[in-house]
């Protein structure tokens, strides 16, 4: 199986993937869903604060390290793009077929057009208003099943344990997995579906394809 290994591939690969993902994540918007009980959720209260800098924390706890996984290997960098596109495909299809309502409050996006919805698209997937924090065009409530956050922290773990940065990543994680409960953003079970799915998917494809072979041309 013959797959492009160059930096370049593995970013638009990924860019595409997570584009993907949001669009099924926007679609499901539309559709209304009810609250489900949570058992953690329901003896925590919200933290309003972890709710507004969610993304921003996140963002600060992934990307210094994925950036100092692609320094340390490159091999390995690149085969976590790939493994990070397919997982986030599987999110968005779990997502939509799932069909959780929000975690708190009402169902505000319920019925939303899909003029309003394709906006909200566009700005979520925008490096512009994304990294800015300006892409909440909407703020997405029904993007659950599994959860973001905790699939993505937990899958750099995965592989910046055998770089040697794997102390550093399990605390950034375990921050990320607490801003999730703390802001409300996920139920328990989608952190736990992200746990289940991410490793599951990892472990499956780098048995079939694991670095050495699908990047061999890339040195440390």
């Amino acid at each position: 199986m013959k797959i492009p290994n160059h930096i370049g591939a593995a970013l638009a690969w990924r860019y595409l993937t997570h584009s993907l993902m949001l669009g099924l994540c926007v679609l499901n918007e539309g559709r209304a869903a009810p609250r489900l009980p949570d058992l953690i959720l329901d003896n925590i209260p919200r933290n309003e604060w972890a709710l507004s800098w969610n993304y921003h924390l996140w963002i600060l706890c992934y990307f210094p390290l994925a950036l100092w996984l692609w320094r340390k290997n490159r091999a390995a960098f690149v085969h976590f793009l790939y493994v990070g596109g397919i997982i986030s495909l599987a999110r968005g299809l779990t997502i939509i077929t799932t069909g959780l309502g929000p975690t708190d409050g009402l169902d505000t996006n319920a019925g939303m057009s899909l003029h309003a919805l394709a906006r909200a698209w566009w700005q979520l997937v925008n490096p512009l208003t994304t990294l800015t924090g300006g892409g909440a065009h909407i703020h997405l409530t029904k993007d659950l099943f599994f959860s973001g956050h905790t699939a993505t922290t937990f899958l750099l773990w995965l592989y910046a344990r055998e770089e040697g940065l794997g102390g550093l990543a399990l605390i950034a994680h375990l921050i990320v997995v607490a801003i999730v409960f703390l802001s409300h953003l996920h139920y328990t079970i989608d952190v736990i579906g992200a746990w289940a799915i991410t490793f599951s998917l990892y472990t499956l494809i780098r048995r079939r394809w694991p670095p050495e072979r699908l990047c061999l041309n890339l040195s440390r």
